[in-house]
């Protein structure tokens, strides 16, 4: 399927490398004509309506959002097609703050792990990768992995790894509702339990159907999500480098999407 939409991209605002201004030229090498810009627990600044024309490109500003269910693991929602709301941006601001001093901990607790100095300090939209990829840049370091290092380091059962304090799942749901046009599930099958997972999305709006997962999955628990719960499929690449169109949807799929949206 020719990719019209990728719905799942990340910028330097977050953990991704491309600036925004990077992306229309991103976009037309993979033959992508709509990207959403879906940053970790971030609005991205210049993006100051739910969609923007850039460069020929359509730009739908979303966001993506660690939220905690009450009785399953932690999941990631995608919101699309944001207006800030003063709620949204406060619980942001709180998120940062804590990431940031997460981020502090991690840097410190690999530092004195590896016995090393890593050239990188907290700050907010800092992530994990950020600090796989300065431990694998930095000359005193024996990896040459970003992957080695969330695998010894700091996975979620690592030993620098540092627990964030993340949103509930009702209050995240909450706050995006009121400020994008469509909220949905991210990447169903990343998850430990993805039919749990999924089980969540009947209090969604959507659900992210194509998803380049990098082996084979069954899509029929998330069709019959779709059909069970009246929810609007998504797709996107969830690229974190300048390759887009590893995934997303078709041009009439986005059409049917922005309707929905009403962007």
């Amino acid at each position: 399927m020719s990719v019209f939409a990728d719905l799942h991209v990340h910028t330097t605002n977050s953990d991704g490398e491309m600036t925004l201004s990077e992306v229309p030229a991103a976009a037309r090498d993979a033959g992508v004509s709509v990207v959403a810009i879906t940053d970790h627990d971030r609005l991205h600044p210049e993006l100051p309506t739910p969609v923007t024309a850039f460069e020929g490109v359509t730009v739908v500003h979303g966001i993506e959002l660690r939220v905690e269910p009450e009785d399953s693991e932690r999941v990631d929602l995608l919101g699309y097609g944001v207006t800030p709301t003063p709620d949204l941006v406060d619980e942001l601001d709180r998120i940062q703050t804590d990431r940031k001093e997460r981020g502090r901990r991690i840097i410190e607790n690999v530092e004195d792990h590896l016995g090393i100095d890593l050239e990188i300090e907290a700050r907010e939209g800092l992530g994990r990768p950020h600090v796989a990829r300065a431990v694998v840049d930095s000359p005193e370091s024996d990896y040459d992995e970003v992957g080695d290092v969330f695998d010894d380091l700091i996975g979620d059962d690592g030993p620098c790894f540092v627990a964030r304090d993340v949103t509930s799942f009702e209050r995240g749901v909450e706050l995006l509702s009121d400020a994008c046009g469509l909220v949905g599930l991210a990447h169903p099958y990343r998850y430990d339990d993805p039919e749990t997972a999924l089980e969540l999305t009947r209090h969604l709006d959507a659900v992210e159907r194509y998803y380049p997962y990098g082996e084979e999955t069954d899509p029929r628990p998330v069709e019959r999500a779709i059909v069970d719960h009246d929810l609007i499929p998504t797709g996107g690449s969830d690229a974190h480098d300048d390759q887009l169109g590893k995934a997303g949807l078709s041009k009439p799929e986005y059409r049917h999407f922005r309707s929905s949206v009403n962007l």
